[in-house]
């Protein structure tokens, strides 16, 4: 097994130290804080643990304060109804005495009814795209050291970008862009485990959405980003060791906020996913 898939598996193997407590490891990925997406990863595989013969089809979550990758996150789970076909769990992350996140998933057990979908977007297969997680040397060479680390950090999945970026001077564009992504190894058939791993995943490019129309760009020292909320919606079955495209539009931005949505599709144009997310995008200004 790839090494980065490993240590991904190994990061959503939660230590049970009582009923419905849990405790998670955290990883540095070069950014000033832990990762969200895996927080709500840990998140919901504490969640699912305390459920059975169900599966999350949502989930709603809020950041409430910066995680410290140097410590662990211990994961509350409350088992708010267990009934007839659905369950619903609340998950409060505590770290140094303070709640850091919490979230809100409902479970249901698996049936058929009606079904319908919006179409995949007609965009190009990723084996004509190139490998895009990471700009090229020469760009990298220019970036601050700080931000150079985050974005030369071992990634378990591996990213093609339908539409370009242009890191280091950032041009007004639509409000929208289309992402293929997937593991960087074969994963275990356990659907709870893909659908862990997709909200860890779901974290990525998903504000920066927000930025598009205004030719800003994360790396910039005037911009502030962070995370405020995040929900998911998972529709139908799902392997994110498979390509998936990520579909991302943002309506809106304002008040020093920015909002961001997706659709998820499977390659054969299944719709598994959707999910949206509120956060900060305030500017500094200087004198």
């Amino acid at each position: 097994m790839d090494q980065r898939i490993a240590d991904l598996l190994t990061l959503l193997e939660l230590e049970q130290l009582e009923v419905n407590l849990f405790r998670g490891e955290s990883r540095d990925i070069g950014s000033p804080q832990v990762f969200g997406g895996q927080v709500l990863g840990q998140a919901l595989t504490a969640a699912s643990a305390t459920v059975e013969g169900r599966i999350v089809h949502s989930l709603h979550a809020y950041f409430l304060r910066r995680g410290d990758f140097n410590a662990p996150i211990v994961y509350q789970v409350d088992r708010s109804l267990d009934g007839h076909s659905f369950s619903n769990r609340r998950v409060v992350a505590i770290q140094h005495g303070e709640q850091i996140f919490n979230m809100t998933a409902s479970f249901q057990v698996m049936e058929d009814g009606l079904d319908h979908q919006i179409q995949m977007p007609q965009v190009p297969p990723p084996e004509q795209l190139g490998d895009s997680g990471r700009p090229p040397r020469e760009i990298l060479d220019r970036l601050p050291e700080r931000v150079r680390r985050s974005i030369e950090a071992p990634r378990p999945f591996e990213f093609r970008m339908v539409q370009p970026i242009d890191y280091l001077r950032p041009q007004k564009a639509a409000p929208a862009r289309q992402i293929w992504f997937r593991a960087v190894g074969r994963l275990p058939d356990d659907e709870k485990l893909h659908r862990c791993l997709l909200a860890y995943v779901s974290d990525y490019f998903l504000l920066d959405t927000a930025t598009l129309p205004h030719g800003a760009s994360f790396l910039s020292s005037t911009i502030v980003m962070a995370s405020i909320d995040h929900a998911m919606w998972f529709h139908r079955p799902l392997r994110v060791d498979d390509w998936q495209l990520y579909a991302l539009e943002s309506p809106s931005a304002s008040g020093a906020r920015g909002f961001a949505r997706a659709s998820v599709f499977a390659r054969d144009g299944r719709l598994v996913a959707s999910t949206a997310q509120e956060g900060l995008v305030r500017i500094k200004h200087t004198n």
